[in-house]
């Protein structure tokens, strides 16, 4: 039932920004569609805290983002003008196709004061539709599909689960929600997807007869699974269908190497826009930066 166990590995975004990266991990490139999976905080914010600590504008190609906060709030900024806060149990989906620019930052949090936590995640897009239009749609709370039963509160994110469809706009067949448990609650993990994972972001849950805490990921087989909270847990569940082989560059997802590349010389070259109202500073291409082959998952 279960076919491998991925620990987060702990990364400094700098500016005292801190995350569990989960995806991409050097056995296990993707779980369906998702190609990235990062844990955020839980941290602390200070008033007045370093603008350092923000996510500044950066490139995207080949991929979809969803930012997804237990708590906090983060103001996002894009090349497509939309500007708006991202808060918790809301959902901002920015496929970026061809490219895209963003900004995140912790306004809020440097005003008064915040407790950050969420999941960031990155969904690769099929080969047909790698270069498509960037887009981006917001979802407020009580737009997603949300149920209570037996100890379980859950919100569907994205794709379909349950017998419910969230609204985002996805490009290959997936599945995203959030599941709140009470200990000792039940609950399954939704079937009729080629690759699953579950990840625990805070407590305890057994599933397939392995304990899974806060900071792990399980990559399931496509055998029926149930799970069960030890105590309290909030876990994310996620599958999807295979795409194919992606590369991973920097913040660029594609099928092609040379696609990459030219990702890469177009924002060393300043020849992506900025995001409106944030384009007074970047983030560079970092030096060292490596692709990344990944194989079919």
């Amino acid at each position: 039932m279960i076919e491998m166990i991925i620990e987060q590995r702990r990364r400094s975004l700098g500016g005292g920004l801190e995350v569990g990266r989960v995806l991409p991990f050097a056995e296990r490139r993707m779980i369906g569609p998702f190609i990235f999976f990062d844990h955020m905080g839980p941290m602390d914010i200070a008033p007045g805290v370093d603008r350092n600590a923000d996510v500044r504008p950066h490139p995207h190609i080949g991929l979809s983002t969803v930012t997804y906060l237990y708590s906090g709030e983060m103001m996002h900024r894009d090349s497509l003008g939309y500007e708006l806060p991202v808060r918790p149990q809301e959902v901002n989906w920015m496929t970026a196709g061809r490219g895209v620019t963003h900004s995140e930052r912790l306004e809020k949090g440097r005003a008064s004061g915040d407790h950050l936590h969420g999941i960031q995640a990155w969904v690769a897009l099929p080969t047909a539709d790698e270069e498509t239009d960037p887009a981006f749609a917001h979802y407020e709370g009580a737009d997603l599909p949300a149920w209570r039963d037996g100890g379980v509160s859950g919100h569907l994110i994205a794709g379909s689960a349950y017998g419910l469809v969230a609204g985002a706009r996805t490009h290959s067949p997936l599945f995203y929600a959030h599941l709140d448990l009470e200990a000792g609650a039940r609950a399954e993990v939704p079937m009729g997807h080629g690759e699953r994972g579950v990840y625990v972001a805070t407590g305890e849950i057994t599933l397939g007869g392995r304990t899974l805490t806060a900071g792990q990921m399980a990559v399931l087989s496509p055998a029926a699974s149930h799970l069960r909270a030890e105590r309290p847990s909030t876990i994310m569940l996620l599958g999807g269908e295979p795409v194919g082989e992606r590369y991973l560059y920097w913040n660029f997802v594609s099928s092609s190497p040379d696609r990459l590349q030219q990702a890469a010389e177009d924002w060393k070259a300043g020849r992506m826009k900025l995001p409106d109202g944030d384009d007074q500073e970047f983030t560079p291409f970092p030096d060292g930066a490596r692709m990344m082959p990944s194989p079919l998952s």
